[in-house]
């Protein structure tokens, strides 16, 4: 056990991610989580970490709920922390903030060395930065700042000066400049570019109305990413690079660059993410499969017995037929649990390709508006920067969209997921009584429609509404669930409304759980969609 776990920490530490996986896992399936758990959870935790590297939240999250029933066995709380933080982080890229602070808030409780505590105070006060509570989350930082240890630690007190120039920042405050210079002479001694990237991104916005000053730190921004190899954050740069960018011929450039590297994050994703679903499937497999020969072995010694045992012949006849229940009732156990892996293996095979054929398809329009058209033109070039955002976002979020939505245990998850997939910096989306349904009660059918329905909602308000706030309320009323979409956007006009692709996808799922859908609109006061159905 210790051998395999030293071999996975080698090859994590060489970020050898997919190796590190694979004896994580295998050291997994050879622990009893109730006689040894500190090394269960210590292989789970970093099977969570290295998912939640590879943008699959989803899977992060499941493998670290898993171990949270063993968590007490432990004495060492910074085991906990180390759980805690890692699904504070899940929920944290997925926008649901409130979960993340729960979680962050249990790992700032533990009686853990002092920089984990900071640490976690740091992530709780990086929540409010981004919910707006710009005076809230300042304090915060600033009380973290003045800690020894964390002055001691350059790239960790770096990175604290920076979010104190962000605060400053959004507060339109003259001190922000000095905390962002701050950090980028702390970077430079340290050659950090990861840290160098964020601040030089943070002055970029900073100088947005000066704008020599603006491009020049978004390119040393994009320049230290592409060093530290930072790609999410390095097609955030170029994306600014695109949408400040006079030249046509270099907008048209840097949009095929940045179509390129889409395509490249994508693939390795998509790759990643299918070896870690192979893995875990290949050793339920293998158990399962030495469950059976335990089994036959089993049966094998008691029919010897019975050779060699002529005068207790009547006790083996029993002895021999439990071992044969028994036997059977393994064997149709782990046939059954089989099944139910190649099933999930496959549908999210077959979700990945369905999901690889819609994005190539939309990379080849892309690079063929590119080519074709003149990028001088502000109408092709506000084209070229939505269709460019569509596909930054489809890629980030397509570990999340590849999990199975049926099972009753991932259902809120997957839904809230996809929910905040759609939210932006420009765009508020509220969810209300989501948690308050028992989703487990009602039939798979159902659940799927409410998915789907949901999400074709969603994509038509990003295509076509402008709008700046949605809301989604989920009721129970007698044996009734009740949802409500409501959007501020440009809506349509009731008299000319025709049922397209999306609205008659979304009449006809309704339809099929014997539901019923009211939609309310009028050309700019918004679109409004009620749905009933029985649980």
């Amino acid at each position: 056990m210790e051998k395999i776990i030293n071999e996975a920490d080698s090859f994590y530490k060489n970020k050898k991610f997919d190796s590190a996986f694979y004896f994580y896992n295998r050291a997994r399936t050879k622990c009893n989580p109730n006689e040894d758990a500190k090394n269960y959870v210590y292989c789970m935790y970093y099977m969570a970490e290295i998912q939640q590297d590879h943008e699959d939240f989803i899977g992060s999250t499941k493998t670290a709920t898993e171990v949270i029933p063993y968590l007490n066995k432990i004495k060492d709380p910074n085991h906990k922390w180390n759980i805690y933080s890692v699904l504070g982080r899940n929920y944290y890229y997925t926008y649901d903030y409130p979960n993340a602070i729960y979680y962050y808030s249990k790992a700032f409780a533990l009686k853990v060395d002092r920089i984990n505590v900071l640490e976690a105070k740091n992530n709780i006060a990086t929540i409010y930065l981004n919910q707006g509570k710009y005076n809230k989350a300042l304090q915060i930082f600033l009380s973290i700042s003045k800690e020894k240890i964390v002055q001691q630690k350059p790239i960790y007190y770096s990175k604290i000066l920076d979010y104190i120039g962000i605060c400053y920042f959004k507060l339109k405050n003259s001190k922000a400049l000095a905390f962002f210079q701050k950090s980028i002479q702390i970077n430079s001694e340290a050659k950090h570019e990861d840290g160098l990237g964020k601040t030089y991104y943070n002055l970029a916005k900073y100088y947005r109305n000066n704008k020599a000053l603006s491009m020049m730190y978004a390119k040393l921004s994009y320049k230290n990413y592409t060093l530290s190899g930072n790609t999410n954050d390095r097609l955030l740069a170029l994306k600014y690079i695109i949408e400040n960018t006079v030249s046509p011929a270099e907008t048209k450039e840097k949009a095929l660059l940045y179509i390129k590297e889409n395509r490249h994050i994508y693939a390795f994703r998509q790759k990643a993410k299918n070896q870690f679903a192979k893995m875990k499937y290949d050793s339920k497999r293998e158990k399962d499969e030495n469950l059976k020969l335990k089994a036959h072995k089993i049966k094998s010694e008691l029919q010897l017995e019975k050779q060699e045992s002529k005068n207790i012949i009547s006790y083996i006849i029993i002895i021999f037929a439990s071992s044969l229940i028994v036997f059977i009732y393994y064997y149709l156990t782990a046939r059954n649990n089989r099944q139910k892996f190649e099933a999930t293996y496959q549908s999210e095979t077959r979700i990945s390709k369905k999901l690889h054929d819609e994005l190539a398809n939309d990379i080849y329009h892309t690079l063929a508006f590119v080519e074709n058209r003149n990028l001088s033109a502000e109408e092709n070039r506000n084209h070229l920067l939505k269709k460019l955002d569509d596909i930054y976002s489809r890629t980030r979020d397509v570990s999340m969209e590849n999990h199975s939505i049926l099972s009753s245990q991932n259902f809120i998850i997957s839904l809230k997921e996809m929910i905040s997939g759609f939210n932006t910096p420009q765009m508020n989306l509220l969810i209300n009584g989501l948690d308050e349904i028992s989703w487990d009660l009602l039939d798979e059918i159902k659940k799927v429609s409410v998915y789907r329905t949901i999400q074709e909602l969603l994509v038509n308000m990003k295509k076509h509404s402008n709008a700046t706030l949605v809301a989604v309320t989920f009721k129970k009323r007698d044996n009734t669930i009740i949802i409500n979409y409501t959007d501020n956007g440009k809506g349509i006009d009731s008299n000319k409304m025709v049922h397209k692709n999306g609205l008659h996808n979304i009449e006809n799922r309704i339809l099929a759980i014997k539901g019923k859908v009211e939609i309310h609109s009028d050309f700019g006061k918004g679109f409004k969609v009620l749905i009933k159905f029985p649980a």
